[in-house]
């Protein structure tokens, strides 16, 4: 097992606070970062801003010019080690005479995946893998899901009452939770490559799916506006078709597709599961165009065939201190659960206040984790 010193922690902890600074702009691709050490001190240090741009270890040895001859470099992704949209890492630690590499986990990804750590080990550079490897992996959980299980990381986010209520039974849901929780909600928004509801959810409400923070979305880019729409209802009329961004229609039957393309959205058509897209294309099919994580924001119907599908990794519940009563609608329609065996355990992994509202984040368990 390999040794790590507090030392190496503290250094590797700070790449990894660079890496984060990526969260809303480095989508497809990793966030990363790196730091760069000589005799216990940082000399230079950089993370991946955005796609196309140079990667962190670039970066960092820019940053810390002449010194990195001798130094060590950590980085919290395995460095690149084949030519893409920039010039292989690996060569460039490898060209700047480093002499170690503390790196806090492998690339998944086939055209890396041991590759860079291979060319290092060939050019002589020392290496140590797998410190804070967890936090890394938490960092990237898109792309490590869209790289290893061909589909998007999907968060679930519901807005309730205290006695579990999204909406009255007229479909009114405005607002649920305050402002805080609703601002909350632009960052989760500008962190995933793709926001994604039913088309029921567009009939009833007409979203717009954006980040409107301005700061945010200045920042970053867009999300994916992903709708599940099996017959093409949406309106021409629908505000985010006359929004900045993308919007992408799933439908199992396209005969309105021309009127929709000219007004700007993309249509794909998906095999069907009884009268609806198939959840699991769906998902496929937004890995293909690079989508590392999805956030659905949708309505009971849409919300429970996820969870039964088991399609969530993760619930973002903003419950708010009011009660709604009984003519309401539930978080989750799942009507083929019929008796306590099928209920879903969660592991609660954060519980903190927004705002005046409560914000759960929970993880559904497997069978085995049970």
């Amino acid at each position: 097992m390999t040794d790590f010193s507090p030392a190496d922690c503290e250094f590797m902890a700070r790449a990894l606070a660079l890496a984060r600074r990526g969260i809303y702009t480095a989508h497809p691709n990793p966030r990363v970062g790196c730091v760069i050490v000589r005799d216990g001190r940082i000399v230079g240090e950089g993370w991946h801003r955005k796609t196309g741009e140079a990667h962190a270890e670039v970066n960092a040895l820019q940053n810390a010019r002449a010194a990195a001859k001798g130094a060590q470099a950590y980085v919290t992704l395995e460095p690149c080690a084949h030519h893409g949209k920039t010039a292989p890492c690996s060569e460039a630690l490898i060209k700047a005479g480093i002499s170690e590499v503390i790196i806090a986990m492998q690339d998944p990804f086939h055209e890396v995946d041991g590759n860079g750590l291979t060319s290092l080990e060939e050019a002589g550079i020392g290496i140590r893998v797998g410190l804070m490897r967890e936090d890394a992996m938490r960092l990237n959980e898109g792309f490590v899901s869209r790289v290893r299980r061909k589909r998007p990381f999907v968060r679930l986010k519901i807005a309730a009452s205290l006695d579990g209520c999204t909406a009255m039974a007229n479909g009114e849901s405005r607002w649920i939770t305050g402002p805080e929780a609703r601002a909350d909600v632009q960052r989760l928004r500008a962190s995933c490559g793709a926001v994604m509801t039913g088309i029921g959810t567009v009939l009833a409400d007409d979203p717009s799916l954006t980040v409107r923070d301005e700061g945010l979305a200045n920042e970053g880019m867009q999300p994916l506006r992903v709708i599940l729409d099996s017959k093409l209802r949406m309106p021409l009329s629908a505000c985010m078709l006359q929004l900045p961004g993308k919007t992408a229609v799933f439908c199992i039957a396209d005969d309105n597709r021309p009127a929709l393309e000219k007004a700007g959205a993309s249509i794909y058509i998906v095999p069907g599961q009884g009268d609806r897209a198939d959840l699991t294309e769906v998902l496929a099919k937004l890995a293909e165009l690079e989508v590392n994580d999805v956030l659905a924001e949708a309505g009971h119907t849409l919300a429970g065939s996820l969870l039964a599908s088991g399609l969530v990794d993760e619930l973002v519940i903003y419950q708010s201190p009011h009660i709604m009563g009984s003519q309401t609608q539930g978080m989750f329609s799942t009507p083929a659960w019929q008796d306590m065996r099928q209920r879903l355990q969660l592991d609660i992994v954060d519980v903190r206040r927004v705002g005046t509202d409560t914000r759960i984040t929970a993880r559904p368990l497997s069978d085995s984790e049970e």
